[in-house]
């Protein structure tokens, strides 16, 4: 494979369900993507739907160095259900000191493992999504992103007691400890939420504070 700028080329190692969805998201983003899986079947269902896909044993250091894999700045394990595999691919990139390495866990224990062995982002895609689909279901929130340390973003309808104020002259942050973020009226996008804001009937807005603020905030009346 031809060098490329490290930065212009995100690694893919599992091309799994997970590691193929990532993989053809980012090439929807016009990121190229190099694929790789041990799996020559996998490879070849979405070799002409990537920049650069290699059938290679992600957990062997050679192999992924005769790919240039050394040469890139992010790399993705999308290896889930083969814990050996994925904890020994992870080992692999930090062996080859690539900068920023994102791995697919499931497991907290799975996930601490890669957090001490040196993986940069580990992330729970099915435990994520079911905490955040469980935040939608339980409440009035249109959508949910939860950060760390219990910090979150929230779109929902503001409650009726805001409706017609200025968001300077309201209790919202005394109230429900939240900011609003940004405003949406009907049939217009989102602007930036300002002290001068007034909230009308119908609006849509996005909050952010601790997770059981936003939720207090969300289901109000």
């Amino acid at each position: 494979m031809a060098r490329k700028p490290s930065s212009d080329v995100v690694v893919v190692l599992g091309l799994g369900r997970f590691g193929k969805s990532l993989a053809l998201e980012l090439m929807g983003q016009g990121v190229e993507v190099l694929g790789i899986d041990t799996d020559a079947a996998v490879v070849q269902r979405v070799s002409d739907r990537l920049t650069h896909a290699a059938v290679a044993d992600t957990t062997d250091e050679e192999s992924l160095r005769q790919l240039s894999v050394h040469e890139y700045d992010r790399a993705v394990v999308g290896i889930g259900s083969d814990l050996e595999a994925s904890l020994l691919t992870a080992s692999a990139l930090i062996n080859l000191s690539v900068s920023n390495i994102w791995a697919k866990a499931i497991s907290n224990a799975h996930a601490k493992i890669l957090t001490q062995i040196g993986v940069h982002h580990v992330v729970r895609p099915e435990h994520d999504m079911g905490k955040r689909v469980a935040h939608l279901v339980h409440g009035r929130m249109m959508d949910y992103i939860e950060f760390d340390d219990g910090f979150a973003m929230v779109k929902t309808s503001p409650p009726a007691s805001i409706i017609g104020k200025k968001l300077g002259e309201s209790v919202i942050r005394t109230k429900y400890r939240v900011t609003v973020v940004a405003v949406k009226r009907p049939g217009e996008g989102f602007t930036y939420a300002t002290a001068e804001t007034v909230i009308a009937e119908g609006d849509t807005v996005i909050v952010s504070g601790q997770v059981k603020d936003t939720e207090r905030f969300s289901e109000s009346t």
